[in-house]
């Protein structure tokens, strides 16, 4: 939809609008635990960066000492912030396949910002000492040191491990930082409680979200395995019935074939009587066969609303079903089946639905199935293969399908059968 509006040249080359299209459409091919990861990761990115803005740069700013060395070990600590929390983006997504057990977490992908760490503490710890900073930026400035590097690390171990170790290096810095200024309790005071609460806010902001996503997941895997299973136990079904159909008739016309060769062999009148009984069973076969398969094909209307609501509530979609209770051919029931069927994947693949209503009314002469979804982002609905097999579908029973915008950001699909000329 944005490359309609943009100029030739940018939708060849490289250009804003294309760039914007590239992005929508690899945002929208993400199932919905990738897009959550995804902006869980981006979230994770952005901490650091702020913090060090908001407690690092702009405190320094303002309450460093205008003297040759506070300044060059000002300047400095600015340097190993912003290379902090470029390591914390770089442990961040490797922290993460850890904790989900993807992968193990790379040899020494601690040790760089271990080292960070330790680096801007001696220099704040160093600034403290020589009387180069207030004591509020002194606070500020451990908090915003201390986050980027705790953030990844509270993936890596057991929470307690965590909390004790954090307990271990705020006193420690607190007793540093009180030789350091033994004149200012309060503010000594005051690194401690900055320094738990950073510890708090890493903690949370990634175990937290690192518990979230493993839920998350976990649910799309349980999913997953609930699709093969029900595939698998269609097909165990299927099995079970063409073993039910053949087996029977496959082993008495083995049987009579024999007979019939026999009799043949004897030159037995006999023999033709048994051979076209071997006929009659082979083709009464092909017709159970084929009873099988139909069934097989042949959706049920009422299972497949039940699963579309079941389907798209599971997907967080919130889904609404309100059809008549009458009885309909079954030519007609399977060819709705098909279109709620298809309606409810396509609700599911495309766009970013929140809402979808099925509404099935049946008149004198015809019966009509409404699907109806926000969150269509301009999603073209109307040349996908998908509806192009229902529109086949639904003209074998002389019924018709439309699909289309139904206002901002909504998507409609209306299948409308005729009843006269379909027999139960």
């Amino acid at each position: 939809m944005l490359e309609e509006t943009a100029s030739p040249a940018e939708i060849r080359g490289f250009g804003p609008a294309r760039i914007r299209a590239l992005r929508e459409r690899h945002w929208r091919v993400r199932s919905k635990a990738e897009r959550v990861e995804l902006t869980t990761l981006g979230m994770w990115h952005m901490t650091p960066w702020l913090l060090s803005v908001s407690w690092l740069l702009t405190p320094l700013i303002g309450g460093l000492r205008h003297r040759p060395v506070p300044l060059a070990l000002g300047a400095l600590l600015l340097v190993v912030g912003a290379a902090q929390c470029v390591a914390a983006d770089r442990l961040t997504r490797p922290a993460l396949d850890q904790y989900l057990g993807r992968a193990p977490l790379p040899g020494g992908a601690l040790r760089t910002p271990a080292v960070l760490l330790g680096t801007a503490l001696v220099l704040i710890v160093a600034l403290t000492a020589l009387g180069g900073v207030e004591s509020w930026t002194a606070r500020l400035a451990m908090g915003a040191v201390l986050v980027p590097f705790a953030q990844p690390y509270a993936l890596l171990v057991p929470m307690a491990v965590y909390l004790r170790r954090a307990g271990t290096l705020t006193v420690a810095l607190v007793a540093a930082l009180g030789l350091a200024r033994p004149d200012d309790g309060a503010g000594v005071l005051g690194v401690g409680l900055t320094l738990s609460f950073g510890v708090l806010i890493a903690l949370g902001a990634g175990r937290t979200g690192a518990w979230t996503l493993s839920v998350l997941w976990e649910a799309e895997r349980a999913r997953e395995v609930q699709a093969r299973l029900a595939v698998a136990e269609e097909r165990l079904r299927f099995g079970r019935d063409l073993h039910d159909v053949l087996g029977r008739n496959l082993s008495v016309i083995s049987l009579k074939s024999e007979l019939a060769v026999q009799l043949a062999r004897r030159g037995r009148p006999e023999a033709v009587e048994q051979m076209a009984e071997v006929q009659r069973i082979a083709q009464e076969s092909q017709r159970e066969v084929r009873e099988v398969v139909r069934g097989y094909r042949e959706a049920d209307l009422t299972a497949e609303l039940a699963g579309a609501k079941g389907v798209l509530g599971a997907a967080g979609i919130e889904c609404s079903v309100r059809a008549e209770d009458v009885v309909l051919p079954v030519p007609v029931q399977s060819a709705l089946a098909w279109v709620v069927r298809e309606a409810a994947t396509n609700v599911l693949r495309h766009g970013d639905a929140r809402h979808c209503a099925v509404e099935l009314v049946t008149g004198k002469d015809h019966v009509v199935l409404t699907v109806e979804n926000d969150g269509a982002g301009g999603v073209a609905g109307s040349g996908g293969s998908g509806l192009a097999g229902l529109r086949e579908r639904l003209a074998a029973v002389g019924g018709t399908l439309t699909a289309g915008p139904a206002g901002e950001d909504r998507f409609r699909l209306d299948a409308r059968v005729p009843m006269d000329g379909v027999s139960a």
